[in-house]
């Protein structure tokens, strides 16, 4: 007979963005607990709200299945003594598996006899498994944790009701002073205490009392309610995903409504007004058919139409003292110029053991006009770099990003175009930032993508040199997101930096520069890399690039990060071709032997004239031929085409000759191969078929 389940954990209101993960975490945990108890089922179905996480399981079976197994217990000679008879420790172990000594086979294992019995194991009943699920309930984790009473148990909120329900039965299981039963709760002011009959009636019965337990079909509710408010008003939406999802984790009946608010509020930018009602009350933003920002908002109460007038006007007065402080703001931060607020970035700490802000520009900027030498950026470039990595922090000090932190570098460009600044340098105080997140968008000009790379290369470099480097899930000032964000943006650009090489070099450029941190820049050198290198495979991961080419392009001592994703991308091109297999064996044994016999760059000199065999004289002939200033692609086409001659070499000569100078040369030919191979990584670490 298959059957329905349900569980339910009834809380205190959860924060918006941990809903939707918790639920997914529960029904995570309790997929993995079945599956571990060996329970079969059809279906599970997650339900969510601000107070509640449930599961609804269909087509549980009735039971385990029952084992049978062959248990392995003592040696023969241990479990019979000197007489024959059972000893203690046959007796003993048989008494442990349920059965008895008549039930003892002996089975021989690897020469020496052991005893063995067969064990069943009759299968618990579901209900019998499912009144463990207090241990998954209870191992459950979250970002921030509370605790209730004199109770050791910390969790998301406190647990008010537990519903576990199997068919029309009560699955009791006990959490704290919570019991589990059938009673559960509809809306919080709307709602009524409810007693189910039958698992299967959770959605219905919590439907009738103002609750729609599925997140999806909740969410689907508030997009139909504001897509029609829209259409009545002949308004456009932005749609903002991430709000509709926030949203929808704060109610548990939804009705939408429209506010307005008084159009004088449209002089401030767009950006300040969004922010304003998106992060503080949660509305949704309108354009007119034109696309301008109307003074009006669309937003979702937890409730019913019931003196809804009443929640708009409310909803209206809350709106309007957030618009004059930020009208306020942004009239009083035009009246000091931008230099002021720079001057005062002199007395904003970037971090108490590394330096103030003024003095991370200033290193940002020895860093960015480095790289903009190496990459032949125009004067004009050159100028609007320089210039933007002078002022690029400046909106920290103004009001405005003191009360909307989110509109840090937003604001900047805002006021750097009203203060005159040209429009690249406007834009590249707000790119700088850029990515936001770990897929976030890039920076779009070359000026801000530039800037970007610097400022967060300041940052790691900084971080490490004072010892504050991540570890494990401890990383509190986003080091590895900015990384990550240097390899994409390096990618997105194409550019070719050795950012690797550039830490050392760093002390001296801050001299020239006149700047003396009271660190040093250039510790932990190596962690850094190596940090780099971690990022590299993070970015090759999401791409689906084997591990073997990942680990290959990444074992490379080379600087530059887009040649090292080049190089992947060369060998995942080439990966299935035909005579792979026989190329790499002959170039990975040049490597080998390279590796083996390490030359010093001074050292590699062929000599033509101590050529004893053809074949000698035919690599130095093709390699010869060797395009350094080809495409990778084509570099490494080439590296594969000297197989045959190769494997011809190894077939005529002996490399390590008695012959110490014949011996050097030959050493010095296969340096010379492995040099190139080297671009590529370690090739030796390629899987092959």
């Amino acid at each position: 007979m298959a059957h329905t389940y349900l569980l339910e954990i009834g809380l205190e209101e959860m924060p918006a963005h941990v809903v939707t993960p918790s639920m997914n975490q529960l029904q995570s945990r309790v997929e993995n607990y079945l599956k571990d108890q060996r329970i079969e089922y059809q279906t599970i179905k997650a339900f969510s709200t601000p107070r509640r996480l449930a599961l609804k399981i269909e087509g549980l079976s009735d039971k385990q299945p029952d084992v049978d197994e062959l248990v392995k217990g003592p040696a023969k000679k241990i479990a019979l003594d000197d007489q024959g008879n059972w000893s203690k420790a046959a007796i003993g172990f048989t008494k442990g598996q349920g059965v008895s000594v008549e039930d003892i086979e002996f089975q021989e294992v690897k020469g020496t006899e052991y005893v063995f019995v067969n064990k069943h194991t009759p299968g618990e009943s579901v209900a019998t498994v499912l009144a463990g699920l207090d241990q998954v309930i209870t191992a459950m984790t979250f970002p921030t944790l509370m605790k209730w009473g004199e109770y050791k148990l910390d969790y998301i909120r406190p647990i008010h009701w537990l519903v576990s329900l199997l068919d029309d039965a009560v699955v009791p299981f006990k959490i704290l002073n919570v019991t589990a039963d059938r009673l559960t709760k509809g809306h919080r002011f709307l709602g009524h205490d409810l007693e189910l009959t039958n698992a299967g009636d959770y959605e219905e019965a919590l439907l009738n009392d103002f609750v729609i337990a599925d997140p999806k079909a909740r969410k689907a509710k508030i997009k139909d309610q504001i897509q029609a408010i829209a259409d009545e008003h002949q308004w456009q939406l932005d749609w903002d995903e991430e709000l509709l999802e926030e949203v929808n984790n704060l109610v548990e009946w939804p009705t939408s409504f429209a506010g307005k608010f008084d159009q004088q509020y449209l002089v401030l930018p767009e950006e300040v007004l969004i922010t304003s009602m998106k992060d503080n009350q949660r509305f949704f933003c309108v354009r007119n058919q034109a696309g301008q920002l109307q003074p009006a908002f669309i937003a979702v109460r937890n409730g019913n139409t019931d003196h809804l007038d009443n929640v708009i006007k409310g909803n209206e007065r809350v709106l309007v003292p957030r618009l004059e402080d930020a009208k306020f703001f942004y009239e009083e931060d035009q009246k000091i110029t931008i230099d002021q607020y720079v001057e005062r970035l002199n007395r904003v700490s970037f971090h108490d053991q590394i330096s103030s802000m003024a003095e991370k520009m200033a290193r940002t900027g020895v860093i960015a006009m480095s790289l903009a030498e190496q990459l032949n950026f125009s004067d004009q470039e050159k100028a609007d770099l320089k210039r933007a990595a002078a002022i690029y922090k400046f909106d920290l000090t103004t009001q405005m990003v003191g009360e909307f932190a989110e509109l840090q570098g937003i604001m900047g460009e805002i006021y750097a175009k009203l203060a005159g600044e040209n429009e690249t340098v406007a834009a590249a105080i707000r790119e700088h930032y850029m990515p936001i997140s770990a897929e976030g968008a890039l920076p779009a000009t070359k000026v801000g993508a530039l800037l970007a790379i610097a400022d967060k290369l300041d940052s790691i470099y900084s971080f490490f040199a004072v010892g504050m480097i991540p570890s494990g899930s401890n990383d509190p000032y986003a080091l590895r997101r900015q990384a990550y964000g240097i390899v994409r943006i390096i990618n997105d650009q194409q550019w070719h930096l050795p950012v690797l090489d550039l830490q050392p070099q760093l002390p001296a450029l801050f001299t020239v520069a006149d700047l003396h941190p009271k660190f040093d820049i250039a510790e932990n050198n190596d962690q850094v890399r190596q940090f780099f290198v971690d990022r590299l495979k993070q970015f090759f991961s999401l791409q689906s690039i084997r591990h073997d080419i990942v680990d290959a392009v990444c074992a490379s001592e080379q600087p530059d990060i887009l040649a090292v994703i080049d190089a992947a991308q060369v060998l995942v091109k080439h990966q299935s071709d035909d005579d792979l297999k026989n190329q790499m064996e002959a170039i990975t044994r040049v490597i080998r032997l390279a590796k083996k016999e390490a030359l010093t760059t001074d050292e590699v000199t062929v000599k033509p004239e101590l050529f004893k065999n053809p074949s000698e004289q035919s690599l130095f002939d093709q390699f010869n031929e060797f395009d350094d200033q080809a495409s990778l692609n084509d570099q490494f086409e080439q590296l594969m085409a000297l197989e045959p001659v190769i494997s011809q070499y190894f077939e005529e000569n002996m490399i390590m000759d008695p012959d110490e100078a014949i011996r050097h040369n030959r050493l010095a030919q296969l340096t010379l191969v492995a040099q190139a191979a080297g671009q590529f990584g370690d090739l030796d670490l390629l899987i092959v078929k």
